[in-house]
């Protein structure tokens, strides 16, 4: 059905023509005196409404109450600062609805602060985009207020409760710089993505603290289990001291994968810059091999070739064997997602796109909000479940027959 117009070409034309319209700002300029007057009929008309009758027509009037003249009011707007004139009533029984009281602004300005927000924009920069495109001056003051008004959604989701059961939950760590007390330090935060029964991802939670530390992450873990994680079957974490114990001190029934990606980057801290290809390389059949047997030849290989110039490579390898070499025990579809932290490198990529502009963080609630919002961003993209997720869940049904099956009934 076709849309009716409200004015007709001509008469656009000829409203053009008498109010002299040659520029943008000149439509603009338009646009807002229209808005201003009409929002100004509305807040007349609706104390019309709530007395019964228009202004001069005493004679059909049925109330005691009456007008008491008016109050001075500035909203923004899309077309910039408004200024009205709202009634006001003797028995203060008027509310008026299309600007309410204490409202301060018409627009979706609030909406457009936390949309920059999250994409990492500055707060000079938020300035000058409200400033440009609505003529809108806002303090910083403003940006913040507005930002921290997500706080309380932020506590509802970071307390939510969870699903009983999860199938694979990666855990992993970005690094900041925020002030506290004065001084500039590093803070970890903490990050865990799950996969649930159904093949839908998750971000469970975001935590801010000091420096990566597995005593931190029991924490974690034990707030998890608080919000009603009884039973994950597998985790994929990286390579940090006291993390496995930190986990099987909370869900001792869980499968333990240390990630390979985060294993070879250890290895290479050890290796001459000339070497560094000829290491990566040298390591990839360990773990490209079919099975696990195959793995420790292709180790021993390795050790045979490298082990007397970085004898620290192949300890670390030995060390966390027993940890690296988990996803070997399953099909090639669970491999794939398990065998590296891939799935929360590509979410961590996602924050640092975002919070690259900014170096510093003066609270970590700062660093909580812009996080919280870049990964409600995320979430949106997150559309459907995990590739081949049928028959991943039919293979973790065999892996993990009672664990699984008691969900699904």
């Amino acid at each position: 059905m076709e849309k009716k117009k409200l004015v007709s070409r001509e008469e656009l034309k000829k409203f053009i023509k008498e109010n002299k319209m040659t520029t943008a700002e000149d439509v603009q300029s338009m646009l807002k005196d229209l808005f201003a007057e009409t929002l100004q009929e509305m807040l007349e008309a609706e104390m019309d409404t709530t007395l019964g009758y228009e202004r001069n027509d005493a004679k059909n009037k049925q109330t005691t109450n009456r007008r008491n003249g008016h109050s001075s009011k500035s909203v923004r707007s899309e077309y910039g600062e408004i200024d009205l004139q709202v009634p006001r009533d003797r028995e203060g029984e008027h509310n008026p609805l299309i600007v309410k009281k204490h409202q301060k602004s018409l627009t979706g300005i609030e909406d457009q602060v936390l949309a920059l927000y999250a994409k990492g924009v500055s707060t000079r920069e938020i300035q000058d985009h409200l400033q440009q495109l609505y003529g809108v001056e806002v303090s910083p003051t403003y940006i913040s207020n507005v930002t921290n008004k997500i706080m309380p959604m932020v506590k509802e989701w970071q307390n939510r409760p969870l699903q009983r059961i999860y199938a694979i939950v990666f855990l992993d760590a970005i690094h900041f710089k925020v002030k506290q007390d004065g001084q500039i330090v590093n803070k970890a935060a903490y990050m865990a993505i799950g996969i649930d029964l159904d093949g839908n991802k998750d971000v469970l939670g975001i935590w801010i603290g000091e420096n990566e530390s597995a005593k931190f992450w029991l924490t974690v873990l034990n707030e998890l289990r608080n919000r009603g994680v009884q039973d994950i079957l597998i985790i994929s974490v990286d390579n940090l001291t006291g993390f496995s114990e930190a986990i099987q001190a909370c869900y001792p029934d869980t499968e333990i994968q240390k990630c390979i990606v985060h294993q070879i980057r250890n290895s290479i801290r050890y290796v001459s810059y000339k070497d560094v290809k000829k290491i990566t390389s040298a390591l990839k059949p360990i773990y490209t091999a079919s099975s696990e047997s195959a793995a420790l030849e292709e180790l021993n290989q390795f050790e045979t070739i490298w082990g007397d110039r970085y004898p620290l490579i192949i300890r670390s390898w030995r060390n966390n064997w027993a940890e690296i070499s988990t996803f070997f025990k399953y099909p090639p579809e669970i491999r794939k997602i398990i065998y590296t932290t891939n799935m929360i490198e590509s979410y961590h990529r996602q924050l640092r796109k975002v919070t690259k502009g900014k170096s510093i963080f003066p609270t970590d609630e700062a660093l909580l909000k812009m996080l919280y919002l870049a990964t409600q961003d995320v979430l949106r993209k997150w559309t459907g479940r995990v590739q081949n997720w049928g028959q991943i869940l039919l293979q973790l049904s065999i892996f993990f027959p009672d664990r699984v099956k008691s969900h699904l009934r």
